[in-house]
């Protein structure tokens, strides 16, 4: 929010008909293509702690958490964001009047609840209840609640997002007991940190960019990249002795030796709209960028997971079909 509280915003903003029902209005409310970046964050950390195919129920209700989770985080970053989303992007859902502020409250609560539900559900399974999915899943509603009520408009609101991303590797690496170790820690935060990177670019992706904040933003991105190659370091721990398996060790051994380049190639998709972006930081090459960025997670797990887990873990790549497929009609900045 800026300094206007909500009501000032409803009251200066709010669109004065109500619209039929649209489907493709409450799909780009919630960026349905983004939420398989969701899922790739926790097909990742299930990969990495060898919960396929023992732990498949619970994995399936992780990922319903955090898809319900991240857009149900997607509502209310538009609902808080009425009034300048009025002045600068009047054609979506909620400025437009296609989607009233109050559906769209509702249908944010809801999909928080049905997250935070899912997670509760995920700890069920076992001999006794594990807390762990449902206590990460309410800390990223908090963070959720703190980055689009409050810190969004601050200096921190690119870490508060990365928070976000961090937690949401940590939900996935809890599939299983004991998933969240010293080497999930570090995958979480080489997620966050990219994250970070990208939140910072996008801050002004609506009018033209300093410079500046771009090129530092791009660093944050570039500092992710690089703490990614200790990543394998850490991959016969990360994989809870699965390595056992001749089968599986040279699957890890090849996914590790193809790892640093792979991330090289990344860096290089995703770094070229970025540095067209630097090079003239208008609205449209910002918004490219940021686009390739966000959806570039998916790639950037699908690494990961080839690093711990072999390159079964390429198999990631996979979930970019239906978010480009989506992207077509659905905006994801």
């Amino acid at each position: 929010m800026t300094e206007s509280t909500v009501g000032d915003a409803v009251s200066m903003a709010a669109p004065p008909a109500a619209h039929p029902f649209s489907f493709l209005a409450y799909a780009r409310l919630v960026r349905l293509p983004n939420v398989f970046t969701a899922m790739a964050d926790i097909t990742l950390a299930a990969l990495v702690v060898g919960a396929l195919p023992g732990h498949a129920l619970e994995f399936l209700l992780l990922l319903l958490a955090s898809s319900c989770l991240y857009c149900g985080g997607m509502v209310w970053n538009d609902y808080f964001d009425l009034e300048q989303d009025s002045r600068e992007r009047p054609f979506r859902p909620l400025p437009s009047g296609k989607i009233s502020l109050r559906a769209a409250a509702g249908l944010g609560a809801v999909l928080l609840l049905a997250g935070v539900g899912f997670a509760v559900l995920a700890g069920l399974p076992g001999e006794t209840f594990r807390a762990l999915p449902a206590v990460l899943a309410l800390l990223l509603v908090v963070a959720i609640f703190l980055y689009d009520g409050w810190l969004k408009r601050t200096p921190v609101g690119p870490v508060a997002m990365g928070v976000c991303r961090f937690l949401n590797v940590l939900l996935g690496l809890s599939v299983v007991v004991g998933g969240v170790s010293a080497g999930g820690v570090l995958l979480a935060l080489v997620v966050g940190l990219y994250i970070v990177g990208v939140t910072w670019f996008a801050r002004t992706e609506a009018a033209e960019s300093s410079q500046a904040q771009l090129q530092a933003a791009a660093a944050v991105m570039l500092a992710a990249l690089v703490l990614a190659l200790a990543i394998p370091a850490v991959g016969k721990a990360a994989l809870r002795g699965d390595t056992a398996s001749p089968f599986v060790f040279a699957q890890v051994a090849l996914g590790q030796a193809l790892f640093p380049y792979l991330l090289v190639a990344f860096g290089f998709f995703v770094g070229l709209p970025v540095v067209s972006a630097i090079h003239k930081p208008v609205p449209q090459r910002v918004q490219a960028a940021v686009k390739r960025a966000i959806l570039g997670l998916v790639l950037l797990d699908a690494l990961l997971a080839a690093s711990l887990a072999g390159t079964v873990g390429l198999l990631l790549v996979l979930l970019l079909l239906p978010a480009k497929y989506l992207g077509r009609w659905v905006y994801s900045t």
